[in-house]
């Protein structure tokens, strides 16, 4: 006989916990396996019999025409009708019972299925991996409201329960995989104004609940069940619909943990000082920097032509070398291929992307494998203007769902250009802002690139010098970044080495208020780097 419907001592699920005819252990949320040598005994309560589970599962095609010509019913001990459990595809029998799962593009025929036993095990069968939430098919992205459940079954009585009005979905795995699942659907949800969560009420349906919320900020409310109801089916097969409303419309508004009394900020305090992640290229810069340091907004500018997309090159590169991290590149001016090949150039220390550059396949394999075959550079590719809302959604993916850490946004002009409608100021106001806010709210370090508007006199291709009053656009560039770092050359000098040496100028450092020249970076055309060479005064 295996026990099973028992309360989990590692996840808190209130009956998950299976306990297997030979005394182990496995809990259908957390989904840890426990030996029998570990399990304590006095925790098992109940028996029932044992799985029905056939040794071979059934080819899904047998199952795909089950679900498709089944007589659906309603389900009467979970209070659902017949109109219900066809829509999610819930199709109940007397020996198990069939959920379907779809394409999230194809509410059509499904591509997968769980199968319930009588003893509360499940199996899965067909394309798993292509499966998106369960009846996310049925909903398109971009609506007011969505309902986020631990269950199959739960999704469906919160459908039925709201009148069929707002699109209720559910996580694959329970609570054990609800942070994968909503990470892997994460656009598809992140699209939509508020993101009701409603898991159940033990230990483990509030942990996932809480991860979940963390991963939309804001946007994301949490289900406090009432009056003992475990989940959404308790409410219906307890004909608590107006009670279920009421919690739905009560969902607590997710508020990140933080607030906290200064007064117990003593041991933090008297901690030495964090170093920065990671350190920038050039010893001059780290000088007046300290660094590079999370959770910043970094702004990169100069006038036209004058190295900026090079110099960024250079720090991606320092950092790939220099960290375990992800990083996101948002190139707007080329496409993925120039960009992986720029790269590329900086490991091979040859300009890799120029047409008369000679190099082997072997040289070219081997600065692939230590750039892009890392796997830990994710680019964005689009090339050209793309709106506001685009940037901030692909950089909040990059963020959150691919655990990048540094962010580059080459050049925020582009975006403004694509709507500004003739107001450029208003335009840059509001994707700094957003930016600004992405930086808070995920912890990344985001360096963006920003043009500087033609001085009087000299312009910048002739070595003017840059200042923060030359930002183009708008004054909430210099407000908002945290370091802003303008860089100088004489584009049209005689002198080759003149020509080809940038000057760098820290014009914000918020961190410590240092600011100035900060050294030379010499370009070699030959080897397509930035060499830091020394200056006068430095």
């Amino acid at each position: 006989m295996a026990k099973i419907h028992q309360p989990c001592p590692d996840c808190g699920s209130s009956d998950a916990l299976q306990i297997n005819n030979n005394g182990s252990t496995f809990c259908h949320s957390c989904r840890k396996y426990t030996p029998s040598s570990q399990v304590r005994e006095e925790t098992w309560e109940i028996a029932v019999p044992v799985s029905t589970e056939p040794k071979a599962k059934p080819d899904f095609s047998a199952v795909e025409r089950t679900l498709t010509t089944g007589n659906y019913q309603a389900i009467v001990d979970r209070g659902l009708t017949t109109a219900t459990a066809k829509t999610y595809g819930i199709l109940d029998q007397a020996d198990r019972t069939y959920f379907a799962y779809h394409d999230p593009s194809d509410a059509n025929v499904p591509i997968a299925a769980k199968i319930r036993l009588p003893d509360k095990n499940f199996y899965n069968v067909g394309n798993w991996a292509g499966t998106g939430l369960f009846g996310q098919q049925l909903f398109n992205g971009g609506a007011k409201y969505i309902t986020i459940c631990e269950g199959e079954f739960d999704a469906a009585a919160a459908y039925q329960m709201q009148g069929s009005k707002y699109p209720c979905v559910s996580v694959r795995n329970g609570a054990g995989g609800a942070l994968k699942d909503c990470k892997a659907a994460y656009e598809y949800l992140d699209s939509f104004d508020a993101i009701v969560i409603c898991f159940d009420a033990d230990e483990a349906g509030t942990k996932a609940a809480r991860e979940v919320a963390e991963l939309f900020g804001g946007k994301s409310a949490i289900v406090k069940h009432t009056n003992g109801h475990k989940d959404a089916c308790d409410y219906l097969k307890a004909n608590d619909t107006r009670e279920f409303i009421a919690a739905f419309w009560a969902a607590e508004k997710f508020v990140p943990d933080g607030i906290i009394n200064g007064a117990s900020l003593w041991e933090e305090v008297n901690k030495p000082v964090e170093k920065a992640a990671v350190q920038y290229p050039w010893a001059e810069l780290n000088k007046l920097t300290y660094g590079i340091r999370e959770a910043e907004l970094v702004t990169i500018t100069a006038g036209s032509g004058l190295g900026k997309s090079q110099f960024v090159r250079e720090i991606v590169w320092h950092i790939l070398k220099h960290s375990e991290e992800n990083i996101g590149l948002l190139f707007l001016e080329e496409n993925a291929r120039k960009t992986a090949l720029s790269l590329m150039s900086l490991a091979a220390n040859k300009p890799l992307h120029l047409p008369d550059v000679e190099s082997t396949e072997e040289e070219r394999w081997e600065a692939f494998e230590t750039t892009m075959g890392t796997n830990r550079l994710y680019l964005f590719d689009h090339f050209g203007s793309t709106s506001v809302d685009n940037i901030i959604a692909r950089c909040r993916y990059m963020a959150k769902a691919l655990d990048t850490k540094f962010l580059f946004l080459d050049h925020v002009s582009i975006v403004v250009s694509a709507q500004s409608n003739g107001d450029e100021r208003k335009a840059l106001d509001e994707i700094c802002t957003k930016l600004r806010m992405l930086v808070q709210e995920t912890g990344i370090t985001l360096f963006m690139v920003s043009h500087l508007k033609r001085p009087d006199g000299k312009g910048h291709e002739e070595g003017a010098v840059s200042s923060l009053s030359q930002l183009r656009g708008s004054a909430s560039i210099a407000q908002l970044s945290d370091m802003v770092i303008g860089l100088e050359r004489n584009g049209q000098a005689d002198d080759p080495v003149e020509r080809n040496t940038t000057h760098v100028r820290v014009l914000k450092n918020r961190f410590c208020g240092t600011t100035g020249k900060a050294g030379g970076l010499l370009f070699d055309q030959t080897t397509g780097r930035m060499t830091e060479i020394k200056e006068e005064g430095l």
